[in-house]
């Protein structure tokens, strides 16, 4: 059996109805009305004389399995729709999709509820709108999940939901922010283009990425720095930066395809990554892109230490104006020195014996760091203290 209808008006009721009696849905253009609530298949509002076939007690719960399609395309749901038990007890109701769902361009007046719904196959939610809450808290995505080009006008509650396959939310706005709490993607995840117009910076808190390593979080990391830019949190707009520029380094060293390619293939990819070796080492671990300043200050630090530590060992020959040939200076001396070469200043009071070579070229080396390690230490801190 099949409730098909187009560019009609049906009630909540009969969706309902056919939904209990494990019909497939196909609406399309159709304007529904009421509350398409599955609360209603339970308790005290539970209509007389009508079986449901698609549900069964678990103890004090009830587990409802869809085995049929259901598609509701171009509709307008002027009333709630649940999928899910009431907010105060969501365990209640565990409802389970074995078909596809498919909700593509239909408008949700009210609030929409799928909290602790499991999606055993695709799932579609392209152009929708929802104009109040939208709830997906705890649901699992065992296929892949399409909720692109839609407008959420009320905030959206995601933490704990479990994505395992790919998740595509390309073009979506977020009216009232959204919360991504512990959410887990199993596999590639997009987030290009998407944007929030709240004042809010939306929640991520123990957010995972099982393709991390592939670089599949950048575009999810751009999508918060941009949040926290239009709320004028900028510090943490600075971080959500540092992390989307590691997932685009990660893209580009392994790629999206990477676990797909053989072994080979694999290591050829990443010899070549040794490209980026640059900006691994200096980009990324030294200067942090920008946005980790006492990692440069670290470094200066080392520096200034090793070279220390080498200008008063046997191997170095350091003079000064007021001895005839070259000495061992005390360690302070040689910190002296070291710090006077690092920064370039140079007052002449000690210097690289000019029989040593390997003792200039050590001096050499360190000036360079210094004028180097301060131009970025600089434009670290310009960075991070002037936005806005």
């Amino acid at each position: 059996m099949t409730l098909s209808l187009e560019y009609q008006r049906i009630s909540a009721e009969a969706i309902l109805d056919a939904l209990a009696q494990d019909e497939e849905i196909r609406l399309s253009h159709c304007i529904i009305e009421g509350d398409l609530d599955l609360n209603r298949w339970f308790g005290d509002n539970r209509p007389s004389g009508k079986t449901c076939q698609v549900a069964r007690p678990v103890g004090d719960n009830w587990i409802v399995e869809f085995s049929r399609p259901i598609a509701i395309l171009n509709c307008t749901m002027e009333g709630h729709v649940f999928f899910a038990g009431p907010w105060d007890s969501p365990e209640a109701v565990n409802v389970i999709f074995f078909k596809p769902v498919q909700f593509n361009s239909t408008v949700f007046r009210g609030q929409a509820r799928f909290c602790r719904a499991q999606f055993q196959a695709s799932v579609s939610f392209d152009g929708c709108t929802f104009e109040r809450v939208c709830c997906l808290r705890e649901t699992v995505w065992q296929s892949s999940a399409m909720i692109r080009t839609a407008s959420l006008e009320g905030y959206v509650l995601l933490q704990k939901a479990v994505f395992e396959k790919e998740v595509r939310l390309t073009n979506t706005s977020f009216g009232k922010g959204v919360n991504f709490a512990q959410v887990r993607f199993g596999d590639k995840a997009d987030f290009s283009g998407v944007h929030s117009r709240s004042k809010a910076v939306p929640q991520y808190e123990g957010v995972w990425f099982a393709r991390q390593r592939v670089g599949e979080d950048e575009t999810f990391w751009r999508f918060i720095k941009q949040a926290a830019q239009e709320a004028g949190d900028y510090q943490e707009a600075g971080e959500n930066f540092y992390r989307e520029r590691c997932g685009h380094f990660r893209q580009r060293l392994r790629g999206s395809d990477y676990d797909s390619l053989p072994a080979g293939r694999r290591i050829l990819r990443l010899s070549l990554g040794s490209r980026l070796l640059p900006e691994f080492l200096f980009g990324r671990l030294l200067f942090g892109y920008g946005e980790r300043p006492w990692r440069i200050l670290i470094a200066a630090m080392l520096i200034v230490l090793g070279c220390a530590t080498y200008y008063v060992s046997p191997w170095a020959k350091i003079s000064s104006p007021a001895t005839v040939v070259s000495y061992s200076p005390a360690w302070f001396d040689g910190l002296y020195l070291s710090v006077m070469t690092f920064t370039t200043v140079g007052y002449g009071d000690f210097h690289p014996d000019p029989s040593s070579i390997l003792t200039r070229l050590v001096a050499m080396a360190e000036a360079m760091s210094g004028m180097v390690l301060t131009a970025m230490f600089v434009v670290a801190m310009a960075k991070r203290y002037s936005r806005g």
